[in-house]
Order: structure tokens, then C-alpha cells, then sequence
């Protein structure tokens, strides 16, 4: 006997008429396409099931007929609460045009609530969306006059600030998996991608509703690995097997065992950008890349960074993620996207999102469409064009660094790039930067308050928000300032002594990046600010391997210190620094001989819980400062409360 295995009829056959449903998927990895094709037909055949509440995390879609534009019929649902609607063009038409209830929350929000709900509680609490339009202050996530309800308000715990989103029932999960054996046992082993399923899963179950999961095939009962049992039978109601045009692996690539992990590919099959404004954009991010980090690239132009990485073999200095899950590897863009391959582990949907909001990502990656002379940012919304939010709240507002990248300007925009310089030989319709957004998928003023490391990148030049707003700090060469940018801006930015965007940058070869990123680069490290007698050292990112490294620091510290005749406060950050074993003990005597020599104060931080530990004893065995705290923020307000 079959058991749980029955047609995807008499699985689509459960649904009633004001179902809350809510499916995985991510782009089209993971998409149960089966379901939703299965689900459309009975609609437009039969008329039921009508008037759903649709749920979903991540974007699932390909931007035109796949994924849930199956569902994007007027009647079949009533109410949407979506992560992402930018690949559901069907969808967000009937947003557009007022004829469903419709919300946007952050993907990572939505992620969280199907484990609460799953939990038995009522709902999620969490600073993510704070000062965006999914604050009730602003719209509340609400996307049209239809939509009134409120679902998310703002709480108060412990005198700080949060948002308060409010679960509901899941009636059905749509959930896909590989393999099913006739007790529903599901196993993955071909996906690209685990995701929430088994969160909606629990979410459904414990909700009293139903579970149908869509798979490749079938094992014999007994069969499987339980150590690969994904999600267990007893959280499945029915399978349904699924013909192969519906279970892609992703909708660019039918199936690719580097994506699920059973083979590794070398990376020289990954072909070079062309050289024009998107790669010149992408290579200026890449900069911002720091070895031993943790990073995150949204979807668009973000997705061609991770090339460029790879091009610049600067790939495995770092662990790149994408936050449906991936951790490592070379995350692919286009219809790929969500996928990597050679990734070093890929972990459930939830999970990432708990390492993202809780500050886990030392450099985030994201695309915009508009910004403001605050430095805050529309991603989600462009006139009758929805997108969505996704993931961009979860990981802009959590990041260390924030690196956003578009182009100056859109609609007919031609560049050239020749030998080292830019050129602009027609200019786009659209500036990106507006005096005043459609929608705050960003707060630049929250992000200046918190001083985040935020910078804005464009083929022309390079800003850098700070507390009064956005900063030119590069200009591309080719490049005039005035004719070029400042009179192409509605509101006038910071303009102090802009630099030159590396000539590098626009010049066919590559850049380099590998060699500048191990070399130690320590007089750009060091800087001494008189004003307050405080040098900044800025280690982050820097490996000292021996001796050598050791004494080109200590020449470099002497170099600028020694001439100032005076000790001085000091402030460190070991954010992503590295010492071979063999040579902790030699630093820590240059450690030794700097404060001894130098300093009057000194204050260090790292986000790494096992460098401050390590750091704090080597410290203390010597008897120096062994104060190391997490954050910059909180290394200068303890250097500052010990003068």
C-alpha cells in the first residue's frame, strides 16, 4: 500500500473556501510548481477553492508564469501576505489594482512567524522594520486602500522599541522535498535549497490543518536514511508525485548537482563579466569585501559581485551567503538565483534569518531603486510596480556594512569605459536619487543614529552617508562633478575632497583584488585624530602570519606616533582579524611594547566571541588593557567614560 501517497486531485481536494495556505519556495528553487498548477486548473474549472489567505516568505516565481502567478486569479484569493512579489507579476496585478488584500513583512519576519505559530504563540516580536513602511506609523506593510487591517503594532519591552506582528493559523501547507516513502518520511537530497519546510509543516499541524508535499519519487517503506529525513511522516497528511516539468531544481537549470551539494565544480567554469557600468559597479562593492567576513548579495546587481569575487579568486577568503539558507560557495544569479554551488553548508530558511538579524553578517550587498539626500532607500515599491521587500529589511537594517549598488541613473543610460576613465555619452531618464521616496525600505537616519557603515555605489561616483546625510567621497576619472552629478540631484550632498575611483575599475584585466586584500596595507590602517589625541587602528579583516607582518606594524605605528612627542588614546578593531598560532606570542609583546610606549588609553573590539576571549587572556597574562568589547560603538563609549 501506498499509504500517504495519492493524485494531486485528491490532494488539491482538501482546500476549502477561505483557506489560510501557505507555500515554500524561493524564486524556483523549492517551488512546489505541481500544487500550484494542480490548484489553478480545479479553480478554473470547478470555481473552488475561493477566497484563500496566501502566505509566502520568499519570491516564488519567475517573473512571468511560474510559481505562484498560478494563483494570480481574481476570486481564488482574497488576501495576500508575501515576502517578495517582484517574480508574481500576475499576483501583484491584482495588488496593483485593488482586487485582494495585500501585505508586505519582511521575508525574515515571515519565516519566524510559521515557527511561532508552530509554537502556539500569538505572533512575532522584533526590531526588524522599525522606521520602514512596515512600521504602523508609516503603512504598516498594508499595500493598497483595500487592505485595512492592521497586523503588525508597535510595542514597548524594557523601554525599547518593537514591532509586533501578528500570527494566524496555517490551514495548508505546500511543502516540497525529493524523496517521500509511503509513511511521508521526506527527504531533500536533490534540492538546492531546505528552506521553512518544516516549520510550515509543524505551523499546519499544530494548527490542526494539513501538510501536502510535492516530490520527485518514491522509496520503498523502510528505505530511506532516516539521518536524511528532512520532515518526518508524522508532520505529512498526503504526497503527491510531481512530472518532472514541475520540479525544476531552480527555474534557470532542471537539475545541477553542484547546487544540492553532491558534486564540487571548478570555479574557472564560472565566465567573466563583460566589461561595462554593472561590472565597474560590482567591482567597486567588491572592494568592500574583507577577508574572514561573512557576507550577504541581494537579487539584480548584487547577484554579479559574487562573479567578480570569483574572477578575482578572493571567493574562499570569505563566506558568501545568500538568505534563503546558503552558506559558502558561489552564489548564482538570474533564474539560478538562490542557488550556489560548492557552498560549505545550507541550513533552514529560519536559522538564517535568526544569524541575520541578529547581527551575524559583517557586509551586506543589496540593489536600490530610489535614495534620498538621508541616505534612506526604496527597494520595495516604484510607482505601479511592486517588488516587495524580501529579505532587504532583515539584512540592511542588521548588517555592519551596508554596500548598496545601481546604476547613477536608469532608462537609456550609455556609458564607455576606456583605458582607466569613464565616459557618459547618453544620459539615463530616471536619476536614482530623489527628494523624496515612494516608499522607506531603509532608514538612513535610523542607520546614521546607530552608525552603521553605510556606502551607496554607481558607475559615476561613491557616497557615504553619514549623520548629515549622503557624502561624495569618489568620483569616477572621466567624470566631472558638477555637469555629471550635482546638477543632476534634486537636494545638494556633503561635498568635502572627493577621491578618484580606482582607475582599475575600468580597465579590461583584473583588478588584483586577492593581493590587496592578504597584503597587511598598514599605513592605510592607522590614522590619528588630533582633535580628540586619539589614533584609530583598523585591523579587521588581517591576517598576521610572522614576524615580518609583526615588525611592518610596529614601524608603522612608530612612524606615526613617534613624532607626536605626546602618549595618546587608542582605539582597535579586530573585526575578522587572524594570527597563526606561532606567532600570538610575538604580537602580543608588540602589543606590549605599543601600549607601554604610546598609549594613554586604550580600547579594542572585535565581533568574534573567541578572538575576545583569546584576545582578553593573552591581555591579561601580560598585564595590559584586556578590555575587548563587540562593538566600536561600545569600545569608544568605555574609552570615553575611563578618560
Amino acid at each position: 500500500m501506498l499509504k500517504k501517497i495519492i493524485p494531486v486531485e485528491d490532494a488539491i481536494a482538501i482546500l476549502r473556501d477561505g483557506d489560510v495556505l501557505a507555500t515554500t519556495g524561493y524564486g524556483g528553487n523549492g517551488t512546489p510548481d505541481q500544487l500550484f498548477v494542480s490548484l489553478e486548473k480545479r479553480f478554473l474549472e470547478t470555481g473552488t477553492p475561493r477566497d484563500l489567505t496566501l502566505i509566502f516568505a520568499g519570491g516564488q516565481g519567475d517573473a512571468k508564469d511560474k510559481g505562484l502567478n498560478h494563483l494570480g486569479h481574481e476570486g481564488l484569493v482574497r488576501r495576500t501576505i508575501g515576502g517578495h512579489y517582484g517574480l508574481m507579476p500576475k499576483l501583484a496585478a491584482l495588488v496593483a489594482e485593488n482586487k485582494i488584500e495585500a501585505y508586505n513583512l519582511p521575508e525574515g519576519v515571515i519565516t519566524h512567524l510559521y515557527r511561532d505559530v508552530a509554537a502556539g504563540k500569538p505572533g512575532t516580536l522584533s526590531s526588524v522594520g522599525l522606521g520602514t513602511f512596515v512600521d504602523p506609523r508609516q503603512e504598516g506593510g498594508k499595500m493598497n486602500a483595500r487592505t485595512t487591517e492592521d497586523l503588525v503594532q508597535v510595542l514597548s519591552v524594557f523601554d525599547k522599541e518593537y514591532l509586533y506582528y501578528r500570527g494566524l493559523p496555517i490551514k495548508i501547507a505546500f511543502i516540497r522535498g525529493t524523496t517521500a516513502d509511503p509513511d511521508g518520511n521526506i527527504t531533500m537530497e536533490k534540492e538546492s535549497l531546505i528552506l521553512e519546510n518544516l516549520a510550515m509543516a509543524i505551523a499546519a499541524k499544530n494548527s490542526h490543518g494539513y501538510v501536502i508535499c510535492q516530490v520527485e519519487r518514491i522509496a520503498a517503506e523502510g528505505t530511506l536514511d532516516a539521518r536524511q529525513v528532512r520532515i518526518p511522516g508524522s508532520m505529512v497528511d498526503c504526497v503527491v508525485v510531481a512530472e518532472p516539468e514541475h520540479h525544476m531544481q531552480t527555474y534557470g537549470t532542471h537539475y545541477n548537482p553542484a547546487f544540492s551539494g553532491e558534486v564540487r565544480i571548478p570555479l574557472r567554469h564560472i565566465k567573466p563579466l563583460p566589461l561595462n557600468d554593472r561590472k565597474v559597479i560590482a567591482r567597486r562593492a567588491a572592494m568592500e569585501l574583507g577577508a574572514n567576513s561573512v557576507v550577504n548579495f541581494g537579487l539584480g546587481m548584487p547577484d554579479c559581485i559574487p562573479t567578480v569575487a570569483s574572477e578575482e579568486k578572493i571567493s574562499e577568503l570569505m563566506t558568501l551567503t545568500v538568505d534563503p539558507g546558503v552558506i559558502g560557495g558561489v552564489p548564482m544569479g538570474g533564474l539560478d538565483f538562490g542557488a550556489a554551488v560548492n557552498w560549505q553548508a545550507v541550513i533552514d530558511h529560519c536559522s538564517q534569518f535568526d544569524f541575520i538579524d541578529g547581527g551575524g553578517l559583517d557586509a551586506a550587498f543589496l540593489g536600490f531603486a530610489e535614495c534620498d539626500r538621508a541616505g534612506s532607500v526604496n527597494a520595495s515599491r516604484f510607482g505601479a510596480r511592486i517588488a516587495g521587500c524580501g529579505g532587504f529589511i532583515n539584512i540592511s537594517q542588521n548588517a555592519k556594512k551596508v554596500v548598496f549598488v545601481s546604476n547613477f541613473a536608469s532608462g537609456g543610460l550609455e556609458v564607455t569605459i576606456d583605458d582607466g576613465r569613464l565616459r557618459i555619452d547618453r544620459e539615463g531618464k530616471h536619476v536614482k536619487f530623489v527628494e523624496k521616496l515612494a516608499q522607506v525600505t531603509f532608514n538612513g537616519e535610523l542607520a546614521a543614529r546607530g552608525e552603521q557603515d553605510v556606502l551607496y555605489v554607481t558607475e559615476r561616483c561613491v557616497f557615504q552617508l553619514t549623520p548629515e546625510g549622503l557624502e561624495l567621497v569618489e568620483v569616477a576619472p572621466g567624470v566631472e562633478i558638477e555637469r555629471d552629478i550635482l546638477r543632476l540631484l534634486p537636494f545638494k550632498p556633503v561635498v568635502a575632497t572627493p577621491a578618484e575611483m580606482d582607475p582599475a575599475l575600468f580597465r579590461p584585466e583584473p583588478m588584483g583584488l586577492r593581493e590587496r586584500m592578504l597584503d597587511i596595507h598598514i599605513d592605510d590602517r592607522l590614522s590619528y585624530e588630533p582633535e580628540t589625541n586619539t589614533v584609530f587602528m583598523n585591523y579587521a579583516g588581517m591576517r598576521v602570519k610572522d614576524k615580518r607582518d609583526i615588525d611592518t606594524i610596529i614601524a608603522a605605528v612608530d612612524r606615526l606616533l613617534g613624532p607626536l612627542g605626546r602618549r595618546v588614546n587608542s582605539i582597535v578593531n579586530y573585526d575578522g582579524f587572524t594570527i597563526d598560532d606561532e606567532a600570538i606570542s610575538d604580537y602580543m609583546d608588540a602589543v606590549r611594547y605599543v601600549e607601554q610606549t604610546y598609549y594613554i588609553k586604550v580600547s579594542r573590539y572585535t565581533n568574534s566571541g573567541f578572538m575576545r576571549l583569546k584576545l582578553g587572556q593573552e591581555l591579561e597574562k601580560r598585564r595590559l588593557s584586556s578590555g575587548v568589547y563587540e562593538t566600536g560603538r561600545e569600545a569608544r563609549r568605555r574609552l570615553e567614560e575611563s578618560k
